[in-house]
C-alpha cells in the first residue's frame, strides 16, 4: 500500500471500511472499539502515514471537532446531567463540547445559538425557552442542529423526556394517597416542559372531579420554592407538586422552619430526581428524568448528522415515578 505523508482521516476510514468516528475513537485510544477492528484501523493509519494531530485533522476535515450546547441554566443539576451524558459521548468520538448558558434570558437564546454555531460544527439546543414559531424559524440557520426537551421539530432531530407522563404519575400518586386539594408550583413562563406538566394536571382534573389544583407562581430554583411557602400555607392544601426538585427542596426547608411536618401535615413532590433528592429530610418523592441517556442520545443524533447519516427524528423517554418519604396519606 502506498504511503502518503498527507493522509487524511477520511482516507483511513475509507481504506479500513469504517466510519470517521470509529477512526477518531481508535486514534484517541478509546477502549470501546473492538480490539480486532482497532488493530486494523491502526495498521491502515500507519501504512498511510496518518497522524491524529488535532489541528491538522480539523484543517483537513474543515471542522473544529467541537459542538456547542446552549442551555438555559448551568446551575440546574438536570441540565448538568444531560451535559455529562452528552460530553462523555462526544469525547468518545473525539469531539469537544462548548457550553453556552443563557441564564434564562429568552431574548438572548437566538443570538447566542447563532454566535456559537459560527465557531463550531453544530449546535445542540437544550430546553430552549423561545416560542415555538421563533424556534422553527431559527433552526434552519443552525444546521446541523439537535433539540433537547422540546416537541418534535420539522426536519430536526429531537430528544426529550415526556414531562406530561411524569406529572401524570405524580398527581395520580398524591390522589391515591387521598389528597384532594393540591398546589402546583409553576415554573418558567413559556417553558415547553411546563406546558406538558399543565396538560397532565388538566387531564387529572377531568378524570377526578373531586380534585382541586391551585396553581401558585414560582420559579425554578431553591429560593423560588422557599419563597412560595407563605402562599402554599395560605392555600390550605395537603399536598404540593413542585415544578422541579430544587423548588421542592426550597419549600421543604421553608415549611420545616415554620413547624410544618412533612409528610404528616403536608406532602411535597419534586420533579427530575437530581442527585440531592434522595438525601433531603425526608427524602424527596419525584419523577426521575433520564438526563444521562438524553445527553447520550442527543450526541448520537448530532454524530449522525455530522457524518451525513440519517438521525432519528424524535426520541422520547418517560420519566419514572420515585416514591420516597416526602409524600404520605392526607392528614385526617
Amino acid at each position: 500500500m502506498a504511503r502518503s505523508a498527507r493522509a487524511t482521516i477520511t482516507q483511513v476510514a475509507r481504506t479500513a471500511g469504517v466510519s470517521l468516528s470509529t477512526v477518531s475513537r481508535v486514534m484517541n485510544g478509546n477502549p470501546t472499539v473492538d480490539a480486532a477492528l482497532a488493530e486494523r484501523v491502526r495498521e491502515v493509519a500507519a501504512e498511510l502515514g496518518y497522524s491524529a494531530n488535532p489541528l491538522a485533522r480539523s484543517l483537513v476535515l474543515g471542522r473544529t471537532q467541537t459542538v456547542a450546547v446552549v442551555i438555559p441554566d448551568l446551575a440546574n443539576p438536570t441540565f448538568q446531567s444531560i451535559l455529562r451524558g452528552l460530553s462523555r459521548a462526544a469525547s468518545d468520538d473525539g469531539f469537544h463540547v462548548l457550553i453556552a448558558d443563557t441564564a434564562e434570558q429568552v431574548a438572548e437564546e437566538a443570538t447566542l445559538a447563532t454566535a456559537t454555531r459560527r465557531r463550531t460544527d453544530g449546535v445542540i439546543l437544550c430546553a430552549p425557552r423561545m416560542p415555538a414559531d421563533d424556534l422553527a424559524a431559527l433552526l434552519p440557520s443552525l444546521s446541523p442542529v439537535v433539540v433537547v426537551n422540546r416537541p418534535p421539530q420539522e426536519a430536526t432531530p429531537t430528544v426529550a423526556a415526556d414531562y406530561r407522563v411524569g406529572m401524570a404519575q405524580l398527581v395520580q400518586h398524591v390522589y391515591d394517597l387521598g389528597h384532594r386539594r393540591v398546589a402546583y408550583l409553576a415554573g418558567v413562563v413559556g417553558s415547553a416542559s411546563g406546558a406538558a406538566r399543565r396538560s397532565a394536571l388538566d387531564e387529572a382534573l377531568t378524570a377526578h372531579p373531586d380534585l382541586e389544583i391551585i396553581e401558585i407562581a414560582s420559579g425554578v430554583d431553591f429560593d423560588s420554592g422557599a419563597g412560595s411557602a407563605d402562599a402554599v400555607m395560605a392555600a390550605d392544601v395537603t399536598a404540593v407538586l413542585a415544578f422541579n426538585d430544587l423548588v421542592a427542596m426550597g419549600l421543604l426547608s421553608a415549611v420545616g422552619d415554620r413547624g410544618i411536618r412533612v409528610p404528616e401535615d403536608l406532602s411535597i413532590a419534586g420533579f427530575d430526581d437530581i442527585p440531592f433528592a434522595r438525601y433531603t429530610t425526608p427524602p424527596l418523592t419525584t419523577a426521575a428524568v433520564p438526563g444521562l441517556e438524553l445527553g447520550q442520545e442527543a450526541w448520537q443524533a448530532m454524530s449522525a448528522l455530522l457524518e451525513g447519516r440519517d438521525a432519528a427524528t424524535s426520541t422520547v423517554r418517560d420519566p419514572a415515578l420515585v416514591v420516597r418519604g416526602s409524600t404520605g396519606p392526607r392528614p385526617s
